[in-house]
């Protein structure tokens, strides 16, 4: 691991689609509302910039697009592939940038792109830039068949890798499958020192600030002493 970060936080997904980007603005705006002077990038994008400009909302404008996504890539592709042959980029620039809007603020809520192996560049991923960053890392995805496996490939991964703290957040379904009441406990027993959370499914409003009152009790839980605003003491 590399020097902690003293107020980022990653999130990431054990694949793309279960919900990071809904989970980072409720979080950036529950912050926010808090009090904190909270920001939230997405330094890789590819395909749409819809997601980026959900997080600029969340923290009202106070980044342009590029600040909270400084690499775009017009292919929906992961980015080493969508870069083709463009200037190759540095892990340490990337770092760089997020370190400069991580100075303007108290917490940065950092989304990464797919899971954790998606490559960034040909020679790093998405869990080098976490571990460049020394953070404490948000695992997000859908409480539903499958899960399990995917979720502890996720934590395990980062673990054996050196990453002090992370959280498990399952995204529940509008439809739960019959997996959803024993997902999360099953992964508490095999992860017993990382807490899971379940967030219930939000409908089509999902980062709407009602739903961020709706949900205060479980994001101040998620960012609460036991989980991840302890790692910055």
């Amino acid at each position: 691991m590399k020097r902690k970060a003293a107020n980022i936080i990653f999130v990431t997904g054990t694949d793309t689609g279960v919900g990071k980007t809904v989970l980072t603005t409720l979080l950036t705006r529950h912050l926010r509302r808090s009090g904190r002077n909270a920001l939230a990038m997405k330094p890789f994008c590819s395909g749409s910039r819809a997601d980026v400009r959900l997080l600029r909302r969340a923290q009202d404008h106070l980044l342009t697009e590029d600040e909270i996504n400084p690499f775009f890539f017009a292919q929906p592709l992961a980015p080493a592939a969508a870069a083709g042959r463009r200037k190759y980029i540095r892990i340490d620039s990337v770092v760089r940038k997020i370190r400069a809007v991580a100075a303007r603020c108290e917490i940065l809520l950092v989304e990464g792109i797919g899971g954790i192996l998606v490559p960034l560049e040909k020679n790093f991923t998405v869990a080098d830039l976490i571990l460049k960053l020394g953070c404490p890392v948000i695992v997000v995805g859908w409480n539903r068949l499958g899960t399990i496996n995917h979720t502890l490939l996720t934590v395990r991964f980062l673990e054996a890798a050196g990453v002090e703290q992370v959280v498990v957040v399952l995204m529940s379904a509008k439809k739960p499958d019959k997996s959803a009441k024993s997902n999360p406990k099953m992964i508490e027993k095999m992860l017993p020192r990382t807490p899971v959370l379940v967030l219930p499914h939000l409908g089509k409003k999902a980062v709407a600030k009602i739903n961020v009152r709706f949900l205060k009790k479980s994001l101040a839980r998620l960012l609460g002493d036991d989980n991840l605003v302890a790692f910055f003491r």
